[in-house]
Order: structure tokens, then sequence, then C-alpha cells
């Protein structure tokens, strides 16, 4: 997610949004404190849309190429801008969500290679802007596009055709539609051969298109109404990283096989879904793996040692209690982030040294084990846990043993109330 408010490279390309620095900046903020009692959903880690108003701005803008044979990837330089009101008649900086959106109205005139409908900055000419404008269909995209933005609209439907000369498209950006599965003319998703990001989040869809570039890297449908997810769907994807579908109606036989072979897939969304299980078959590669407000009553033996590079699991709002977790599920040496909170557990569950946040509010935990923390302690046996909440739970700090500082030492917060 990157701010902009300074004057493009001809044709520049976008930022790539990074979602690991993202998802480690939430868990700092987690680990400040920022999580109250009753979250209800994840911590945004800035608002849509930020204006200030003659104030110095600290700005993210694309450095110098890595690589002339891969535009997107660049890398990022920090840069203090100092804007005077006097001159500007107010600063603004502003977020735009997730698209590393430059708007059009920053980028000059549109030029002559554009839909009549839309917008092709002169200084972004690989770029078409279609958002907001109550479209209800989508325009005969022009050759060399390739970044085109067509959220908050009321398009319907995606008809034959429209991206016939699109096939230097890069990013799809289609959030905040009125699409159908059954609306989506057959073929015209897979001419995009070069597509790297798809947002196709709060449609109508009710199954996930396809098939898709092996280009992709990312894929979002969030807040459709996905009751089905074939197996195939990803097959091949080799560079997808990023999965987020949550908010939909899927169930844990619907998921049944959808992400075998992702040789590279680090993060998935699959909260607010009807999930009984967590999905099977999971890359190795995971780091982030979020299944939040589902109906997950257990975990089975051995499943996150499947999961060496797993970081951040979040498991809140569920239905887990102690007799679905066997001894140890939890006991894995990559996670920091653990969140349990909103369950039925009467116990801590043993975690490893290593974890550094542990979310357990809102349960029915009504004893205080050391040994859910360190099986000894010593001057280099002790866990590495910061922040612990166990609010609204049927203990109090007068609960934890004596030696208790021993072996959670580093900790900076434990939350009782």
């Amino acid at each position: 997610m990157s701010p902009w408010f300074a004057t493009p490279q001809p044709d520049a390309t976008p930022a790539e949004p990074v979602k690991k620095h993202l998802n480690l900046i939430r868990a700092a903020d987690d680990s400040r404190g920022l999580r109250s009692s009753a979250y209800v959903d994840h911590i945004p880690v800035l608002q849509p849309r930020v204006t200030l108003q003659a104030a110095c701005c600290i700005l993210l803008v694309p450095g110098p190429q890595r690589s002339a044979s891969d535009p997107l990837e660049r890398r990022m330089t920090m840069l203090l801008v100092c804007v005077l009101a006097a001159l500007t008649g107010g600063a603004l900086c502003q977020y735009y969500g997730e698209y590393d959106y430059q708007p059009s109205s920053l980028l000059g005139p549109s030029g002559p290679n554009c839909a009549q409908e839309c917008e092709c900055p002169i200084m972004f000419s690989s770029a078409m802007y279609c958002d907001g404008r109550k479209l209800r269909f989508i325009p005969i995209v022009p050759s060399g596009i390739k970044y085109l933005y067509l959220q908050n609209n009321q398009i319907e439907e995606i008809k034959a055709g429209v991206f016939d000369n699109a096939t230097d498209l890069r990013w799809l950006v289609l959030d905040h539609n009125q699409i159908t599965s059954s609306k989506i003319a057959k073929g015209s998703i897979d001419k995009l051969a070069k597509l790297e990001k798809l947002f196709f989040s709060y449609n109508q869809l009710t199954e996930p298109v396809g098939p898709l570039a092996k280009t992709l890297n990312e894929l979002k449908m969030i807040e459709n109404k996905l009751t089905k997810f074939p197996a195939n769907t990803l097959t091949g994807l080799e560079n997808l990283t990023n999965v987020d579908l949550q908010g939909n109606e899927l169930s844990t036989e619907a998921l049944a096989g959808a992400f075998k072979g992702l040789k590279s897939l680090t993060s998935l969304d699959v909260s607010k879904n009807k999930l009984k299980k967590l999905p099977a078959g999971l890359p190795n590669t995971l780091e982030i793996l979020y299944a939040d407000y589902n109906n997950i009553d257990s975990i089975s033996s051995g499943y996150l040692q499947k999961l060496p590079a797993l970081k951040y699991l979040r498991i809140s709002h569920n239905q887990l209690a102690n007799s679905g977790l066997p001894a140890g599920v939890f006991n894995i040496s990559s996670l920091i982030e653990l969140d349990l909170s909103f369950n039925k557990l009467q116990s801590i569950p043993e975690v490893h040294e290593n974890l550094e946040q542990l979310y357990l509010q809102v349960n029915e935990i009504n004893k205080f084990e050391l040994s859910s923390f360190c099986k000894f302690t010593g001057p280099l046996n002790y866990s590495r846990l910061k922040h612990l909440r166990l609010d609204m739970n049927q203990i109090t700090h007068q609960d934890m043993p004596f030696d208790t500082s021993n072996c959670l030492r580093q900790a900076a917060e434990i939350v009782f109330e």
C-alpha cells in the first residue's frame, strides 16, 4: 500500500504491493496493543484515504528498476516531502487502498489511445482509469493498456471481445461491481495471458473465474457468494503468492485440493466462510493463514508440521475446544503470531518458545500452566512471548505461578482484564 503525491516518470509502473510487509506492520501494530478486547475484524494498517492540509507527508515513490526485463520489480525508497499550503492550496496525501493507485487527475490529460468513457493519462499511458463512473459495461480495452481500473461501478457482465486487444494487461481491478458468474462470457478472462493481479472482490460470483493466466501472482475474490472452488482452478499457477477468499460461502469440501501444487503461495485468507476444518493440502511455502470467523472445531494432528514456513496463524471466532486440539499441535518453531481468541478453550494450548504474540481473549480458560510456554527454564531456555491476551476468561493475574517471570521474562504485556 503506497501513498502517492509526486509526479511519476512517463509511463511509470505503480509500485508493487508488498503483502508480507503489510502483515508485518499489522503484527507490529498488534504488539503495541492496538487490538481491542472485542476486535471484530483485522486492524487496518492505513485508512483507505487520508487527507492532510499544509503538512509534511511521508511518501513512497518508485526507485530505480532492478531489472529492465521486469518493470514491476521496483526498489521502494522513503522520501520526506514537505508541501506548503501557500504553494499548493493544501497538501494532499491520499492512500488509495491496495491498488498503489495514482489519481488520474495528477497525471495530466488523457491521451488518444483510450476508451471514451475512461481516462488514460499521457504521463501514465499504460493505465486506463474507468473507476467510479457508473458504468454498466466494460469498455473495449485498447492495445497497450497494462493497468485497468474498473472498481466502483455498476458493471453486471463481461462481454465477449472486451479484452481481445488487451494482450499486455497486467492488473485488472473489478472490485465493487455487480458481476455474476453466469454473465462472464466464456473465454474472456483466459485471453489475458500476462495478467499478474486480479482483484474481483465485492461482486456476485458463485464460482471462481478461469482459466487464469500462469503469470498470476495475486488473486482476490473477497465478499462474493462463492460456494464452490474447483480443484483445478489454480492448477499450474506457480507464481501465485497471495489468495484472498474471505467473506464467501465456501465449505471445507469446496476447497478440497484447491491449493495443491502451488509452489509460491505465501498468504491465504479464508476468513468468514463456512469451514469446519482448516484447508487441506496447503503448500509448505505458506507464511500467513487467516481462517477467522468460521465453524472450525478441531485441527488434525501434524497439520501445522506440514507448514514449516508458517508465521502468522489466525483462527479467532471459531468453535475450537481443547478436545479438538491434539497435544502440541501449535508447538511449531516458525510461528510468530497465534490468534485463538473468541473460541471455547478451557486451558492454554502448548506453544513453542519462539512464539511472540498469543491472543486467547474471550475463551473459557480457567487455569494458567507454565508448561504451556516452557517445558523447563534456564539461562537459554525461556519463552520469547512478548504479548499475551487472556482477558474475558476465568482467570486473573493471581492464578499465575510464582516463577512466571522466569519463563515469560520477555513478556511486555499480559492482559487479564
